[in-house]
Parts: C-alpha cells; structure tokens; sequence
C-alpha cells in the first residue's frame, strides 16, 4: 500500500534560510557584475554588500539552531533575530545607494529589495512567534 503523497515528503528547510539563501545568491550574481559595479568600488561598497547579504544568512540560521526551551539560547536567538533585521536595513540601504549611484536599474532595485523585505518581513514574524511561545 502507497503512504499519501504528504507522508513521504523529507522534512523543508525553515523558509526564512531559504529565502536568505536566495537573497546571498542573488546579491552575489549582482555585485559579481564588473560592467555594473565599476572597480573602483569592489573594496568598498561591493565587498560590504556581499558580507551583509551572508551576515543575515548566518544570523538566521544560527538563531535556527537554538533551543527556545533554554532561557539563554532563546535570548541569543532574540539577539541574533534582531541582528538579522538590522543587516537586513543596512542592505536596503546599499541596493538603494547602489541604484542612486547608477549601478543597477529600477526595475533591479525593485526586485533585490524585495527579496531582502521578505526575508525582513518573514523574521520579524518569526520572532514574534517566538514571543508568543517562550
């Protein structure tokens, strides 16, 4: 006899990680762009973009891997929640300057921002349900 179809399925990864994942590879594919971002700029602002998008991907997965049962580690996860949703602000910031500055269009700007306000979106959510549950 065949399980349902629901039954089978392996375990998803925890949605926010894999948009944070998403945001990484995004912003990677951006910034690796010579023809966007001239060289002059690789040291400072692109090297500050791609760590912001990888520092928010660690936040959240560290926080992940905390136990709410435990007083301590569920202060870290808060900690480390609140951290991500800071990187997260300061990375809106760097793709607003990056389309101010010329380097990527509108309509790029647009969509990378998106990208970054869902995974703000989906943590600030994430930890409010932590509150309702510690």
């Amino acid at each position: 006899m065949q399980r349902p179809e629901r039954e089978r399925k392996e375990p998803t990864e925890f949605n926010v990680i894999v948009k944070a994942k998403d945001l990484v590879k995004h912003t990677f594919t951006i910034t690796n762009s010579t023809e966007r971002y001239p060289k002059k700029y690789r040291f400072t602002l692109v090297n500050r973009i791609q760590d912001k998008a990888v520092d928010i991907y660690e936040c959240v997965l560290e926080a992940n891997e905390l136990d709410l049962r435990d007083a301590q580690e569920y202060r870290q996860r808060q900690k480390l929640q609140a951290k991500a949703l800071t990187y997260c602000k300061e990375l809106l910031f760097f793709i607003e300057l990056s389309q101010e500055m010329g380097f990527i269009s509108m309509s790029s700007c647009e969509y990378w921002s998106k990208l970054a306000l869902e995974v703000k979106y989906m943590t600030t959510a994430w930890k409010k349900r932590d509150k309702t549950r510690a």
